[in-house]
C-alpha cells in the first residue's frame, strides 16, 4: 500500500519559483500541509496564494539556508504552525557560470552555502522533528540534486562540486538515518524550463527542456512509496536531455 501525504506536513525550501513552486503545488494537492521557505518571502507567499487562496494548508516564509538560525527558526515555524514535520525537500539552490580563473572565493562559498551547507543545516535542524515525522515512524529528507553530479561541464566548478556533495550527503544519510525510521532520497534532475536556466541562458532550446511539474511528480512517486521500500536515489531526464554539451 502507498503511502499518503494527507495531513503530512512539508517544508520545501527554495519554493517561490521553478520546481519549488510546482513542488508545493504537488504536494499540496495531494492533501500535504506546505511550509513553502524561501529567501524572497514574497515569491514564496504569491505562490502559496495561488494554490492555497485561503491559506489554511500553507505557510510561506523567508530563510536563507545557509544560516543556522535562519534554518532552525523555519523548521520552529513548521512545528509551531502545523505541529510536526513529515518531509523536508532541499531544493533550494544558486550556480555561477564562470571559469576558474575569474570564479571568485565569494562565489564559490555562497554557491556551496546554498547547494550543500543548506541542506546539511536543514537536515541536522529538523532532525528531531523527523523522528517524530509520519505518526513516529519517522519522516522523509529529498534532496533535489543535478545531472552535475554525475557528469561535468565547463565554467560551473563550483556548482559541481556542489551537487557532487549532496548526493555524497544524501547516500550517507539514507545509510545513517534509515535505522532511525528516517527515509533519505536524492532527485538527480535534468533541465527544466525554470527561470534558474531560462533567465540565465536567453538562447537555450526549451524544446529540450522539462516541465517542473514532471519532476515534482516523480517526488511525490517517491515520497509515497510504501514504507517498507525506499527509493534512494532517482534521475529524471528530459527526453531529449540539453542540460550539458
Amino acid at each position: 500500500m502507498t503511502s499518503s501525504l494527507a495531513q503530512r506536513t512539508a517544508l520545501i525550501t527554495g519554493a517561490g519559483s521553478g520546481l519549488g513552486a510546482a513542488l508545493a503545488r504537488n504536494l499540496f494537492d495531494a492533501g500535504a500541509r506546505v511550509v513553502l521557505a524561501d529567501l524572497a518571502a514574497d515569491k514564496a507567499k504569491a505562490v502559496a496564494a495561488q494554490i492555497d487562496p485561503e491559506g489554511q494548508r500553507t505557510l510561506a516564509i523567508a530563510c536563507d539556508v545557509s544560516q543556522p538560525e535562519a534554518v532552525q527558526a523555519a523548521v520552529r515555524q513548521c512545528s509551531e504552525h502545523f505541529g510536526g514535520l513529515d518531509v523536508l525537500v532541499n531544493n533550494a539552490g544558486t550556480d555561477v557560470t564562470i571559469d576558474l580563473e575569474q570564479l571568485s572565493i565569494e562565489d564559490w562559498d555562497r554557491v556551496l552555502a546554498t547547494n550543500l551547507r543548506g541542506p546539511f543545516l536543514l537536515s541536522k535542524a529538523a532532525l528531531p522533528a523527523l523522528r517524530k515525522g509520519d505518526d513516529g515512524r519517522g519522516g522523509h529528507i529529498v534532496n533535489i540534486a543535478s545531472t552535475a553530479s554525475r557528469r561535468a561541464w565547463a565554467n560551473a566548478s563550483a556548482y559541481h562540486a556542489s551537487k557532487w556533495g549532496l548526493v555524497g550527503l544524501s547516500q550517507a544519510l539514507y545509510a545513517e538515518l534509515r535505522s532511525q525510521g528516517i527515509r533519505v532520497s536524492s532527485v538527480i534532475v535534468g533541465g527544466m524550463k525554470t527561470p534558474f536556466l531560462l533567465e540565465r541562458f536567453k538562447d537555450i532550446d526549451t524544446s529540450k527542456l522539462q516541465d517542473p511539474a514532471n519532476v515534482a511528480h516523480a517526488v511525490r512517486f517517491v515520497l509515497t512509496m510504501p514504507r517498507e521500500s525506499i527509493v534512494p536515489e532517482i534521475m529524471v531526464l528530459p527526453l531529449h536531455e540539453s542540460s550539458w554539451p
